[in-house]
């Protein structure tokens, strides 16, 4: 998936269709005179379906497609023919798609599930014909029911990747560089902040075929949850990690503090954060020696108490299968 063709949130036009009107239709035959009533109902306008698919990564597909229109019922016939329902319409939407209503901004519902299929504008219904009000006292009414109107509603849909393991940290951490070593993901790496633009994934491949999903987000920057710089657009995809991985260069200042700050943006962004399985790795380890590496280690096991903390070196290819190891024990274990 390019980054090009990665899309998280479309504004959309749903519009179901209206329902058939009943038929006034008489009966006419050769040798009946007054056959009486016999006209046949509307055809039910079509519904509008969301359908969770799981081999869809994005929104892209719906990128251009604003408009989306069921078709109407038919009118009801005569001898009690019934029109046609209106055709449905089905969008397919990758799991993790989360609906708000555009006027309201209410979350309607969310797509967890593959095949899930939900209604979000329901087809009016038929009319019923003439055929229905018959009586004793009314043995030939001229009228019928008109279909029920559509229904129309302008929606967001907004993706929230599905991966078990998020890749957070500031610009120029590593984290395109990980993912690019720890899976086939071929995310843009560059030596400038803010390289990537888009959320990326990737698939880990683990020990007896197993795998684990591992989705790289934006850097975030300090002020993020307000606004600032590229993170808080994707903050959104981290909820959905059960595990964080923190990654901070081996060369940052104070590597407690950068966690800190990027702990700090989650919380405000999503108190839930905290509830979050998290890990600590420190990147770019190949540039330090073996004295440095053990003085690291002691203050980093004041500085994080408690918390699980790695070394790693991505291009030196250096602690990675422990990093898997650890990963897949924390996706694995019961809380």
């Amino acid at each position: 998936m390019t980054e090009g063709n990665f899309v998280d949130y479309v504004k959309i036009y749903v519009s179901s269709g209206k329902g058939g009107k009943g038929s006034t239709h008489l009966h006419r035959e050769k040798f009946i005179e007054k056959g009486g009533p016999d006209g046949g109902d509307g055809g039910r306008g079509g519904h509008v379906y969301l359908v969770g698919n799981k081999s869809l990564w994005t929104l892209f597909h719906l990128k251009f497609a604003r408009h989306v229109k069921a078709g109407h019922g038919g009118d009801g016939g005569g001898d009690r023919s019934t029109g046609a329902d209106g055709d449905d319409k089905y969008i397919d939407v990758p799991l993790g798609t989360v609906v708000r209503d555009k006027e309201t901004n209410e979350i309607l519902f969310e797509i967890t599930e593959d095949g899930e299929k939900r209604i979000v504008a329901k087809g009016g219904k038929g009319g019923l014909g003439n055929w229905h009000f018959r009586s004793s006292t009314n043995q030939t009414p001229r009228y019928a029911q008109p279909g029920l109107p559509s229904e129309e509603m302008d929606m967001i849909l907004e993706l929230k990747v599905l991966a078990d393991v998020g890749l957070v940290g500031f610009p120029n951490a590593g984290k395109s560089t990980l993912l690019s070593v720890l899976t086939s993901a071929k995310p843009k790496i560059a030596d400038y902040p803010f390289t990537t633009l888009k959320p990326n994934l990737g698939i880990v491949a683990y020990r007896d075929f197993q795998s684990f999903v591992i989705a790289d987000i934006p850097g975030i920057i300090e002020g993020a949850a307000e606004g600032k710089g590229l993170g808080h657009y994707f903050l959104r995809h981290i909820e959905r990690n059960s595990t964080l991985l923190f990654l901070v260069p081996a060369d940052a200042d104070d590597i407690r503090e950068e966690y800190n700050i990027l702990l700090n943006e989650l919380t405000k962004y999503n108190p839930e954060m905290l509830d979050k399985e998290r890990i600590v790795v420190i990147s770019k380890c190949d540039m330090l020696d073996a004295e440095l590496q053990a003085e690291m280690k002691t203050q980093l096991d004041k500085d994080f108490d408690g918390i699980p903390y790695m070394f790693i070196s991505s291009v030196a290819q250096q602690g990675l299968t422990e990093l898997k190891d650890k990963l897949w024990q924390m996706l694995n274990t019961e809380a």
